[in-house]
């Protein structure tokens, strides 16, 4: 399953040494305006020591983690929606991703140019997200103009359409994501199709910096209003520094460590920030494993084991037979596979069982 993640913001905020950070890949980073063009793309490995416990359990050859690709995309400004900047660009480029990781600047710098000469985080998203709704009410009534003459004509599909639609454009028109508007069974895979920006789900990284005058760390009020905000509207959010990240790109897991312990970081924060990507795309884990290879693959929350199978191959959906599976702690605290047979800890599951995080799973086709 190829999923991905545009990293987006306002110019020179920290979102391609980001992404340098997250995939050990050399983009631009420098401090100027518009610096990244053209997207830059990076599949990065979702840290889970459920794999590396498994593969040293079945002594495994082979190691396949789990992956999220995150695309760089040009630094948005106001007025990108009628083509201000790279608007165009990157309204095109962001509308190819699954989710949204919105960095945001959360440190005041001199030496850093900010687009608007002043750090208010919270207005920053402000101006993203207007300029993602303005190119959405866009979408929306260019497309609800197109309909009519299908609504003329008593088309059913074109009437279900015209009331989502309106509901969208109240939203929008309000300067609400068009998230916050709760379609019905029959509505969901006409709101898929229009591939709305502000649909998509969000994740807002709070950029901070080593030694910096961090929002966060001083009490300030505008962090207190974005927190506020977040709660409020029930959006998920990390806290970043991409600078130190990007320095520790290069070291061993060691040498990370000690640094982190050294300036007194409490995790790392990019294997927090992949998790949370993975999460806010509403996907889960599950596990094969063997002598020859363990491997993390990843399915939507909800499938059935069929649909599961088809992340290893097509085939499997319409060949599913049964599947084999136990959780990975119970397989890990058995021993052996033999010993978790004798306890009845390996079920046998059927084409309606729901995969759960974490399964271990053998299909049979």
């Amino acid at each position: 399953m190829s999923l991905s993640i545009g990293i987006v913001g306002l110019p020179n905020v920290g979102k391609s040494t980001l992404f340098n950070a997250l995939t050990k890949k050399s983009v631009p980073a420098e401090n100027y305006p518009f610096c990244t063009i053209d997207p830059s793309v990076g599949v990065v490995a979702v840290p889970d020591e459920r794999l590396w416990k498994l593969s040293e359990f079945s002594k495994t050859l082979k190691t396949v983690p789990a992956a999220v690709e995150f695309v760089d995309i040009a630094g948005l400004v106001k007025g990108a929606s009628a083509g201000e900047g790279l608007g165009n660009q990157f309204l095109t480029n962001i509308r190819e991703t699954d989710a949204i990781a919105e960095v945001v600047r959360i440190f005041e710098d001199d030496n850093v140019i900010h687009v608007d000469g002043k750090i208010d985080p919270l207005h920053d998203i402000e101006v993203i997200n207007l300029e993602l709704i303005l190119a959405d009410l866009q979408t929306v009534t260019k497309r609800l103009s197109n309909i009519q003459s299908d609504i003329k004509r008593g088309k059913k599909e074109a009437v279900i359409e015209n009331a989502l639609l309106e509901k969208l454009k109240t939203a929008l028109e309000g300067e609400k994501l068009a998230s916050s508007v709760a379609p019905d069974e029959f509505e969901k895979p006409l709101l898929k199709h229009l591939h709305l920006l502000t649909a998509k789900p969000f994740l807002y990284v709070l950029n901070k910096k080593a030694g910096g005058k961090n929002l966060d760390e001083i009490n300030d009020s505008r962090y207190t209003r974005l927190i506020e905000h977040f709660k409020k509207t029930n959006a998920k959010w990390v806290v970043v520094d991409a600078g130190f990240e990007h320095e520790l790109k290069d070291l061993s897991d060691i040498e990370k460590k000690e640094m982190r312990v050294g300036l007194g970081a409490k995790d790392d924060g990019i294997d927090t920030l992949i998790r949370a990507g993975y999460e806010v795309l509403d996907l889960i884990t599950y596990f094969t494993t063997g002598v020859e290879e363990t491997r993390a693959w990843t399915i939507r929350k909800g499938w059935t084991a069929p649909l599961a199978g088809t992340a290893i191959h097509t085939d499997f959906k319409d060949k599913f037979v049964r599947a084999e599976i136990i959780e990975w702690d119970k397989l890990l605290a058995s021993g052996s596979y033999g010993v978790a047979r004798e306890k009845g800890l390996v079920r046998t599951e059927g084409k309606e069982y729901v995969v759960k995080d974490g399964d271990v799973i053998e299909f049979k086709i």
